[in-house]
């Protein structure tokens, strides 16, 4: 391991303007000194946030940072807000067959509503019903009922709806779907859609059972059709798969908006049954805030997303058939005290540590979430070889100051990390660890690329926890203790946030976490600055038995 060496030309211990990598530095590979002589992490970062806020009104760069950023937090909290305003609509097959699916939907909806307030007070919910039967159940083909947030309503409307009708095997799906995007009256910020049913539409495009319309829907809706229109709504689609039969529908769907989530909601006893349809229901509604409240209102993005899924490669390539790479790995010293840590200053130019590094990376993206790919990757300097994650954005050119940027709130979380586990292990708490970022520096034919580089979490299923915007997807207490811990630690400077990775018997192991913080010009668009600590996670928190047997105070 080496460090960059660089002069003395500085005001303080920390300032990285005018710094230079002297002539000892000799190890490192020219390119990397080249990009490093130019890079001026503080100004391009500057430049940076006035550039993702779209505001330049302002003279002085530091001034117009600071108010594009309060400005862009502002935006982006008004949309939090209102993506924490939810429709959901079920859509339900009710034919003679589906009677006890429309009684597990009308049992598990108060049990949804109840769970999902509880770990996210700020999640207000609407629920609306959609049943479809089959073309020739006439007047009784389609039943609407509207949004409401009176759930009791909801239930008696639910337990008035009658399985009936269905002539062949195929039912009226399109028309249900259509619908339910054209005559419900979708209005707030996050909008679902839980279609449940055991059938395909008609037509010889979806199964080839008995079908009295073996040409499609006699009127003339097709899939394409109804999933844009759906899209243009900003409606996110789920699926309640209860048998095979919707196989090839489900398969047709994801080539026109891209991957969905599928709910097993096969057949099985009432009390099973309304457990599966609670957990589905949870499920999408907490996947879907915690989308729409960082994405934005738009579900077009999110369907872009879910259609780029489609395309990534989730199986780890055979590496005999690709040739290592070279190139350097860079990395932050972590800080000693919480004085290092709070000075911007800290992370710069010469606290940058770094090593040469051999290795290779899949030609295709194995996943992707809102701002990054992720592709399989092979560290060859290890012996042996260590499986890799490495990370590209997908919005932003491969410069080093951004993915420094990483580098520093991964450092951050790690020594945070380092602190609480000490007060967890006295506790008796499962400790929470981070795995350490490092920036790769590639020059392939003449093209310099950054990357962010991170060992490969294995041994356990990759789960979001929380997200930024304050959203609980899946409540640990552990987790929101060590939120917690990290604004009381830095004396109200901080939250660490937005914890996914995977929980193993002792320990969570975490990656790409978000801090809020009240300095808005540090770790980037998703700091929402103190206005994001208090409307995203104090108004959301409530301390658990371990936060208090840390003695953690608000």
């Amino acid at each position: 391991m080496s460090k960059l060496i660089f002069s003395s030309k500085k005001k303080s211990k920390y300032d990285d303007e005018g710094s230079t990598i002297s002539s000892a530095s000799t190890l490192v590979p020219p390119s990397v000194i080249a990009d490093l002589e130019r890079l001026s992490i503080t100004k391009e970062r500057l430049e940076r946030y006035v550039d993702e806020a779209k505001d330049k009104t302002e003279t002085e760069l530091t001034n117009r940072a600071r108010a594009a950023r309060e400005n862009a937090i502002r935006k982006t909290l008004s949309s939090v807000k209102r993506s924490m305003e939810v429709d959901l609509c079920f859509v339900l097959d009710c034919t003679g067959s589906m009677k006890s699916h429309i009684t597990a939907v009308k049992d598990c909806i108060i049990k949804v509503t109840d769970y999902v307030t509880s770990i996210n007070p700020s999640i207000k919910i609407w629920v609306g019903f959609c049943g479809y039967r089959d073309i020739s159940d006439g007047s009784d083909r389609l039943i609407v009922s509207d949004f409401t947030d009176s759930y009791a309503m909801f239930k008696a409307y639910v337990a008035t709806v009658s399985a009936k009708g269905g002539e062949d095997a195929p039912e009226d799906v399109l028309g249900g779907l259509d619908a339910a995007v054209r005559v419900m009256n979708w209005r707030h910020g996050t909008r679902i859609l839980l279609h449940i049913g055991d059938c395909p539409p008609h037509g010889r495009r979806y199964s080839s059972l008995g079908d009295s319309y073996p040409g499609g829907d006699p009127y003339g809706l097709t899939a394409e059709s109804v999933l844009k229109h759906m899209e243009l709504e900003n409606i996110l689609y789920f699926f309640g798969k209860i048998t095979r039969l919707t196989n090839q529908m489900v398969e047709i769907f994801r080539s026109i908006i891209g991957d969905f989530p599928v709910f097993d909601l096969e057949k099985c006893n009432a009390a099973t049954m309304v457990d599966k349809f609670y957990k589905a229901a949870s499920s999408a509604i907490n996947s879907s805030v915690s989308l729409t409240s960082t994405i934005g209102s738009d579900a077009r993005d999110i369907y872009t997303m879910r259609r780029e899924k489609l395309e990534m490669n989730p199986d780890e390539p055979s590496w005999d058939r690709y040739r290592s790479q070279n190139g350097v790995v860079l990395w932050y010293r972590p800080p000693k005290t919480l004085d290092d840590l709070k000075n911007r200053k800290y992370f710069n130019k010469s606290n940058i540590l770094h090593r040469n590094f051999i290795y290779m990376i899949s030609t295709q993206p194995f996943s992707s979430g809102t701002e990054k790919y992720a592709y399989y990757g092979l560290d060859l300097k290890s012996r042996p070889s260590k499986k890799i994650v490495i990370k590209e954005y997908l919005k932003l050119g491969g410069g080093a100051e951004k993915y420094l940027e990483v580098a520093e709130v991964s450092i951050v979380a790690y020594y945070l990390a380092a602190q609480f586990n000490e007060a967890a292990r006295r506790v008796k708490a499962k400790e929470v660890n981070f795995l350490e970022v490092k920036v790769l520096h590639s020059s392939v034919g003449g093209t310099t690329r950054y990357y962010a580089v991170e060992e490969r979490l294995k041994d356990g299923k990759f789960k979001r926890f929380n997200v930024n915007s304050g959203v609980i997807v899946e409540f640990h207490p552990v987790l929101e203790a060590f939120a917690h811990f990290t604004y009381m630690h830095t004396n109200r400077y901080l939250v660490v946030y937005d914890l996914q990775g995977v929980e193993k018997a002792n320990q969570f192991l975490l990656t790409d976490p978000a801090i809020h913080c009240i300095d808005s010009l540090r770790f980037g668009k998703t700091n929402l600055g103190e206005k994001g600590i208090n409307e995203c996670f104090l108004a959301n928190h409530k301390c658990n038995d371990i936060c208090r047997k840390l003695k953690l105070r608000r």
